[in-house]
């Protein structure tokens, strides 16, 4: 995720600029971060990150027969990050994956809802592990499938276009300049592989289950491409197969946006989305809930500073949920089930 609309340009120095970005972030290309109009933030970094730790590696087993026919509990997962062992830990706690991390909630039905690299120690390890979820729950009759969110627009810019110029609206810009100063991981560049990239460029944008109209950013940019879900999806898979650097800058660009939902037009934002596509209630990840209820946490996370975020938020006259805690800033990784038991 990347800062929130209508935040100011950031004054750094340098002491805030080398505990936030990674060494080789300077070794690369200028961006004019100070040209940024307002509310227009993809290039902006403001969300702390904390380590934590080694990653698990978990092996990929014999999958399972497939249970029933009938479809079975829908669960959901906000922003990961990364933070793979945090996952693991909250797909355990929700008793969809055993001891050695593989499938065995059967008929059940997982949604993540983006953003799976950047600012976390293994954003790669992230995606291997969804990948491989989906096998195993399809096999088990169920199944586990994924959004598209804006760092996956940004990761997917990075490897493609590099440090090509893009037309910005507001100056120079590329997308690696743009992912390096959100969090971007040398680590996951490395490791990334075209099966990686294929899987990212075909994921969805919008989906309907059980009358939640799942997303990833909390704004309407959604309707800009299309007024059906499948269309919407079909516009999106279509702009980046054309391999259009300043297309999909423009995508990523719009996919930055935050905030539709939370303050007195939120409710009639939501029901402007869920009258074209369909739904109830609007459930989306990219804005952490200690920003959307107007906390922040401390930058390390210790001595109880952080952000306490217990589960979702539920807001817009009950019409949006919003799904990430905001696990890089050492709030929660959300992994709930729905319709929420509120």
């Amino acid at each position: 995720m990347t800062q929130g609309a209508g935040q100011g340009p950031v004054v750094r120095t340098d002491t805030v600029r080398d505990f936030r970005v990674p060494a080789y972030v300077h070794q690369s290309g200028g961006f004019d971060e100070a040209a940024e109009p307002e509310g227009y933030t993809p290039t902006q970094r403001d969300l702390p990150v904390i380590n934590r730790g080694d990653t698990l590696q978990v092996a990929v087993p014999a999958a399972e027969p497939p249970s029933t026919d009938v479809p079975g509990p829908l669960f959901v997962v906000g922003d990961v990050h990364g933070y793979l062992d945090e996952l693991l830990a909250a797909l355990r706690e929700q008793g969809l994956i055993d001891a050695e991390g593989d499938w065995c909630a059967g008929n059940s039905r997982l949604w993540f809802l983006g953003d799976f690299t950047d600012r976390g120690p293994d954003g790669i390890g992230v995606i291997d592990l969804v990948m491989r979820l989906s096998a195993q729950a399809a096999a088990a009759g169920g199944y586990c499938k994924a959004l598209m969110g804006n760092h996956e627009l940004l990761l997917l810019g990075a490897k493609r276009f590099g440090d090509t110029p893009v037309n910005s609206g507001a100056g120079t810009a590329t997308f690696q300049a743009a992912w390096l100063l959100n969090g971007g991981q040398k680590s996951d560049m490395d490791r990334l592989q075209d099966h990686h990239l294929q899987w990212m460029s075909r994921l969805d944008a919008i989906e309907l289950e059980d009358d939640h109209l799942l997303m990833h950013s909390d704004t309407t940019a959604y309707l800009d491409y299309g007024d059906s879900i499948t269309q919407v999806n079909d516009t999106i898979r279509e702009a980046l197969t054309r391999n259009d650097a300043d297309e999909c800058w423009d995508l990523f660009r719009k996919f930055t946006k935050r905030f539709a939902f939370r303050d007195g037009s939120g409710p009639e934002a939501a029901r402007e989305l869920l009258g074209v596509f369909g739904g109830s209630k609007v459930v989306h990840g990219h804005s952490p809930i200690p920003y959307l209820l107007g906390e922040v946490g401390s930058e390390d996370g210790e001595d109880g500073g952080g952000p306490q975020v217990e589960g979702p938020h539920v807001y817009a006259d009950g019409l949006a949920v919003a799904m990430d805690g905001g696990v890089t800033m050492a709030g929660k990784l959300l992994v709930r089930r729905l319709p929420l038991d509120i």
